[in-house]
């Protein structure tokens, strides 16, 4: 099967939002910005998530515009022109023509012409909708007053500026089979990077020589970058949720937490990793991990269809207070230390977030109050912890500084959870015999 989104899927998801917005609104979506690394040279460009499930279009310095029932053509895309010299410096560039043919765009212009296009592209329409909260804003704030400007010739000027988000969001929120294959493919070349990073472990070797090999392992199979900057923290560090500096050594007796995944066609997977430096775990390290282990395994079995947001969440916390009370670290009874959220300074992130073309994706948690019931073709990560940071008297010095999280992908479906990312170890008996065997 190969992999992609296909033209007719991306038309789809533009009749679909203009369907959710109506026949009198406008959708205005920019590009996003390519940022400056340093003096004169550029971060590689990732093109805008909203912008892309739309076009798939992927230069920068370009406009989408939708327009329901416009007879011109109801999908507007405005591209940098063609330029022989600049293509031969920096790549190659579709230019209108390309992004009639190539894009399926009804009309194209050059970006140049947005300024002069755009107030007349949008006179007629009552609403419009776009991201907000941008530097974007104040182009587009122009544009809607420039139509304003010609209310005594009457023209018609736009009434009200809305977000984009509950439009388009709850869209991306249900992937495609097309999407999922994408997503599945993510899933099981992070899990080899994984595996690699676990087969090179050992005492002396550092930090950033794991995270080569997930590196590796996800450029050789066509990511272009990691779809976040990845975590690898030993011993003390993987107490630290947000550890990115990947430098120390690995030492003998240590956890390492791997939290890391790779970026497949604008498609992310994230999966965590937690395993011994020196292939086997210590009595401690084994009983705690037994207990994230047992917590992630019940929250992923509450992943059904018609249960809430919240409902993996709770069961991950029941288990994780029951086995800390088990091994003497919280005292009392379940119930009044769920309560009372004792178990939080060992715990305290959520059990896990949506995930698709942005690591967190998008997608409300609560519909009107309420925790969002989960649906067929929803994904989200199942990651519970435990963290018992290397300062904390409160404990026995022998459970300082041991840091486990468990993360994998899981997919809604009809007959139950799918584990997307199952290749990546995560047993006892499996981690202990790939660590150090390279």
């Amino acid at each position: 099967m190969q992999l992609g989104i296909s033209p007719e899927e991306f038309a789809a998801r533009r009749a679909a939002l203009m369907a959710r917005v109506g026949p009198d609104a406008a959708v205005v979506i920019a590009a996003a910005v390519h940022h400056r690394r340093n003096r004169d040279t550029e971060y590689r460009y990732r093109q805008d998530s909203d912008f892309y499930y739309l076009t798939g279009f992927a230069e920068p310095e370009a406009l989408l515009v939708l327009l329901p029932g416009r007879a011109e053509g109801e999908f507007v895309l405005f591209c940098r022109d063609r330029d022989r010299a600049m293509e031969i410096w920096n790549g190659y560039r579709a230019g209108p023509e390309g992004a009639v043919r190539d894009y399926g765009a009804d009309q194209a212009f050059v970006m140049t012409e947005a300024d002069t296009q755009m107030p007349g592209l949008l006179a007629g329409r009552q609403r419009v909708f776009a991201p907000m909260g941008t530097a974007f804003d104040s182009t587009l704030a122009g544009w809607m007053n420039a139509v304003r400007a010609q209310s005594r010739a009457g023209v018609q000027a736009p009434e009200s500026l809305h977000a984009i988000d509950s439009a388009l969001h709850p869209l991306r929120l249900i992937k495609s089979a097309a999407e999922i294959a994408i997503m599945q493919a993510a899933a099981d070349l992070s899990a080899e990077g994984h595996r690699r990073a676990m087969a090179v472990a050992k005492p002396g070797r550092y930090e950033y020589e794991l995270e080569a090999e997930l590196l590796h392992s996800f450029t050789r199979h066509g990511c272009i970058a990691p779809a976040y900057g990845s975590i690898v923290g030993s011993g003390a560090n993987a107490c630290i949720l947000h550890y990115t500096d990947n430098n120390a050594e690995l030492r003998d007796g240590d956890l390492v937490l791997i939290d890391a995944g790779g970026e497949l066609q604008y498609y992310a997977a994230d999966i965590t990793r937690t395993f011994p430096v020196n292939g086997r775990f210590s009595a401690e390290q084994k009983a705690l991990y037994d207990v994230v282990l047992a917590a992630q395994l019940a929250a992923i079995a509450v992943v059904q269809v018609g249960q809430s947001w919240q409902a993996p969440h709770e069961a991950a916390v029941r288990v994780l207070c029951q086995g800390l009370l088990d091994l003497g670290l919280l005292k009392g009874e379940l119930e009044a230390v769920i309560e009372a959220g004792d178990y939080r300074r060992f715990y305290m992130h959520r059990t896990g977030h949506w995930l698709g073309m942005d690591v967190h994706d998008v997608g409300d948690y609560r519909v009107d109050g309420q925790w969002r019931a989960l649906a067929p073709g929803m994904v989200l990560t199942v990651e519970p912890g435990l963290y018992i940071a290397p300062d904390d008297d409160t404990v026995e010095a022998r459970w300082r500084g041991i840091g486990i999280r468990i993360e994998d992908d899981v997919l809604v479906t009809e007959t139950g959870p799918l584990v997307l990312t199952a290749k990546a170890p995560k047993t006892i008996a499996e981690i202990e015999a790939l660590v150090g065997s390279a």
